[in-house]
């Protein structure tokens, strides 16, 4: 970590002044202009590894409303804990990868039939320059245009959902849900069930369309390191993208989502789990459902910035 205790100019306002996009620099959490952990906002990519994209997005939510402000609250929430390297990987992940904070998804929400589309455009501009995204919702309905992005360039993907809920519940072509944009993604071949697994499931859907569903119960008896495991064992070697949402985390450490559901994982498990994943094919990654308006004093946005920076770290372990 880079010493700024004597005063210096470049060492504020981070997002705007960094010179270098590798690298953890101190600056005061309760100041500067704000970005994914203080990286540099650009649309640039030449240099980059990574690109961390807001997308601010939540017209299909069955519950309450305000994941379109998740990603404002994330990066705000992000400003506590980018002075140090995460604790307890053995490494910093912005020592490996170049990072950049590449702002938001832009629509017209006035065209909702239109928003899909741009969603998968603005990731087909960011993956056509051979720079990885994680997405930060937004509800969950934007995994599904990510995923159609991410399929186009590597194929049909393994997917690992950390989630309450299934997301697969049937639907009509065309229609825009965020409880049933697998079944859509199934339906297209963008990801591949049989190699793709669900964590976290606590609600009831009487056909899971062939993925490997482990629920809320068994996470808790098996623990994370087992499930990490077996999920490890499913996804093989093959290219795999991992959606988070928060509220699979109980709401007693993420309460500001909208369709919060007792039983959860705790912040705790979440991160054992996604570090006993260390070696996977991580291609693409999302986390989603933060909405500010029902968190308290910002845990459910500190959990989603934490866990946000562990899926860097999952990226940064990746096998080439």
């Amino acid at each position: 970590m880079t010493d700024t205790t004597s005063v210096n100019p470049v060492a504020s306002d981070l997002a705007f002044t960094r010179r270098d996009p590798r690298g953890s620099i101190s600056e005061p959490s309760y100041a500067g202009a704000l970005s994914f952990m203080r990286r540099r906002y650009t649309k640039d990519l030449t240099d980059a590894d990574v690109a961390v994209m807001g997308v601010p997005f939540d017209l299909t939510v069955s519950g309450r409303s305000g994941a379109r402000l998740g990603p404002r609250a994330v990066r705000a929430a992000s400003a506590h804990i980018a002075w140090s390297a995460p604790w307890p990987w053995a490494f910093d992940p912005y020592e490996k990868l170049a990072v950049v904070d590449y702002g938001d998804c832009f629509f017209d929400p006035g065209y909702p039939a239109r928003i899909p589309d741009a969603i998968a455009e603005a990731a087909r501009t960011v993956l056509a320059t051979d720079t990885a995204l994680l997405s930060v919702g937004g509800d969950h309905f934007i995994t599904y245009p990510l995923l159609r992005a991410h399929a186009e360039k590597h194929g049909p993907l393994s997917l690992i959902q950390i989630d309450a809920h299934s997301d697969t519940w049937q639907d009509e072509p065309g229609r825009i849900d965020h409880g049933t944009m697998l079944w859509h993604a199934v339906r297209e071949g963008l990801v591949a069930p049989d190699r793709s697994v669900q964590v976290g499931i606590r609600t009831h859907n009487p056909d899971p369309l062939g993925f490997h569903v482990i629920d809320a119960r068994e996470f808790h008896r098996s623990g994370p390191e087992a499930v990490a495991a077996r999920v490890r064992q499913i996804v093989g070697d093959s290219q795999t993208y991992l959606t988070f949402d928060i509220d699979a985390l109980d709401p007693s450490a993420a309460p500001g989502t909208g369709t919060p559901v007792i039983g959860g994982l705790s912040t705790w498990q979440a991160q054992e789990f996604l570090r006993g994943l260390e070696g996977i094919r991580l291609v693409g990654m999302d986390i989603v459902e933060v909405a500010p308006a029902y968190d308290t004093a910002e845990i459910t946005a500190l959990a989603a910035a934490t866990l946000a920076n562990d899926l860097l770290c999952l990226y940064a372990a990746a096998p080439a």
